[in-house]
């Protein structure tokens, strides 16, 4: 040996790990027995009083734990005398609307939610055309929508021929029994649904509704989905819808292309 001694391995600093804060573990066990339904929609928090005995924790940890649950629209809180906290479970119109928010806060136009829904939709229709009880669980649903519709074209009802068309859409998304997929392409059905809203209050003033034969091809598409369901057909299902997204989303999206999002129309028109 030469007697140089072997570098030592340098050593580098460990990461630090960030402790959550007490505000943030009382804001975890609130938020699981919100989710969960312990804590039912509407009813109240406990006491601070309460929560504070039960966590041995300080009056200022709880209120910010009170404040990141507000943020997240889980509770609201209610000052002054009759204060309190009350418990908003999520609900599907929550994601819309803030999906609605995020797509604003992008710019996104009309249009790119339609492209969306022109790929979502079809999986959807895919999905009810392979369900075993599809003859008694989507058929007589989406059967009923259409007859809707079809009431309000005869009728030449231009107010109620707009919310038809979309619940029969809205039904399909429903009838797709997957939960994951109900509540995403949910909340671009509902988004799209108060843009067209929005158009077709401005279309039926203005005498632009669209003509009697685009209509009646929009009817007969849905009878043609419908039967490709009931058939049990996926892939025809999904053709059908794609075929008919592109018939129904002609007339909003013809106005620039029909803007941009815009969430606020989700309270507005829903």
């Amino acid at each position: 040996m030469d007697g140089s001694s072997s570098p030592r391995p340098v050593r580098r600093p460990r990461a630090k790990l960030r402790q959550p804060r007490v505000a943030e573990m009382l804001a975890d066990v609130l938020r699981d027995r919100i989710l969960s339904g312990e804590l039912e929609d509407d009813s109240l928090l406990p006491k601070q009083d309460d929560l504070l005995a039960e966590f041995r924790t300080s009056k200022a940890s709880a209120r910010e734990a009170f404040r990141i649950l507000e943020t997240e629209g889980l509770i609201t809180v209610q000052r002054g005398n009759v204060g309190g906290a009350v418990v908003h479970r999520p609900t599907p119109e929550t994601a819309a609307y803030m999906l609605g928010l995020v797509l604003q806060s992008r710019g996104v136009g009309l249009s790119d939610v339609g492209t969306a829904l022109q790929y979502v939709e079809p999986l959807c229709a895919a999905l009810c055309a392979g369900r075993e009880d599809r003859a008694t669980a989507v058929v007589p649903r989406l059967e009923s929508a259409h007859q809707r519709l079809v009431e309000a074209v005869n009728a030449d009802d231009e107010a109620a021929a707009t919310p038809a068309s979309r619940v029969f859409h809205e039904e399909l998304v429903k009838c797709s029994g997957n939960e994951t997929m109900i509540i995403v392409a949910g909340a671009l059905e509902s988004l799209w649904s108060a843009h067209e809203a929005s158009w077709s209050v401005v279309a039926t003033r203005q005498g632009r509704f669209p003509e009697p034969l685009l209509r009646k091809r929009a009817l007969q598409e849905h009878e043609h989905l419908i039967a490709a369901i009931a058939a049990g057909d996926i892939d025809r299902a999904a053709r059908t819808a794609r075929k008919h997204l592109s018939t129904a989303q002609q007339y909003p999206l013809s106005d620039d292309q029909g803007g941009s999002v815009r969430a606020e129309y989700l309270r507005r028109f829903a």
